[in-house]
């Protein structure tokens, strides 16, 4: 039986990993996309070229018309959803409002978690992708360009926790994978220019950074093998663990 998976943010970086290392007839990956039909397409046809299934969905997840026109259209074309992985996020874009990383990161993610369960039956996953300068937030040190993702992702995965019985109630598995800086990745970019030392003293805490495809790779275990709802999976960054 084919498992639809629907992976936001899935045009580029980790979500397009994901989508890619889901390739296989056993899953049709949507890409939910926001601006790059492009790179949204070449998702699909590499998904495609390895054997799986996958179609591409333009939506901004921050606008609750477009969230459930996206829904309707997957439970219309595809018969209903069997893995949400929340993938999307931001707050760091140029002109973006102070308050646009609070919607993304927390209200947006809980408004498309809470709107996407009645296309869920039981046995299927929410997958909710963070990092450990979010997940850790208070307990470990955010350097403070990124302490408005931080402090939104850190509420958008409280609130999903709070979640937690009506996931359960609808025999939904809720789980949140957390990584450390990914090598490579936009994030990494922007700190190597605005804060050079912290990149480096992540590198040197955990004998270097995971990279796009072992991020992904984890976010897959996740869909695919069986854990406790509420589970934590956390790649790279023994430090925090600590």
């Amino acid at each position: 039986m084919t498992k639809v998976v629907l992976v936001t943010g899935a045009s580029r970086g980790v979500g397009a990993e994901v989508a890619t290392q889901l390739a296989d007839p056993r899953h049709h990956v949507v890409v939910n996309f926001r601006e790059k039909a492009n790179r949204a397409d070449a998702v699909v046809a590499a998904v495609r070229s390895a054997g799986g299934d996958a179609s591409a969905i333009r939506t901004d997840i921050s606008d609750e018309q477009a969230v459930v026109a996206m829904l309707d259209e997957i439970d219309e074309r595809l018969g209903g959803l069997d893995v949400l992985v929340l993938n999307a996020s931001g707050g760091l874009e140029p002109g973006a409002d102070a308050g646009y990383p609070m919607r993304l990161n927390r209200d947006a993610q809980v408004r498309l978690a809470r709107l996407a369960l009645p296309l869920m039956g039981t046995g299927g996953r929410i997958i909710f992708v963070t990092s450990h300068l979010a997940h850790f937030h208070g307990r470990k040190p955010v350097p403070t360009d990124y302490l408005p993702i931080a402090t939104s992702k850190q509420a958008g995965e409280t609130a999903l926790r709070g979640m937690r019985q009506e996931f359960e109630a609808a025999g939904i598995t809720f789980i949140v994978v957390s990584g450390d800086m990914i090598e490579g990745s936009t994030m990494v970019r922007l700190f190597e220019r605005r804060d050079p030392e912290a990149v480096t003293a992540r590198r040197n805490a955990g004998g270097g950074l995971p990279t796009t495809a072992e991020f992904a790779a984890a976010i897959v275990r996740a869909i695919n093998e069986p854990d406790p709802t509420g589970d934590t999976v956390y790649v790279g960054g023994p430090d925090y663990l600590s």
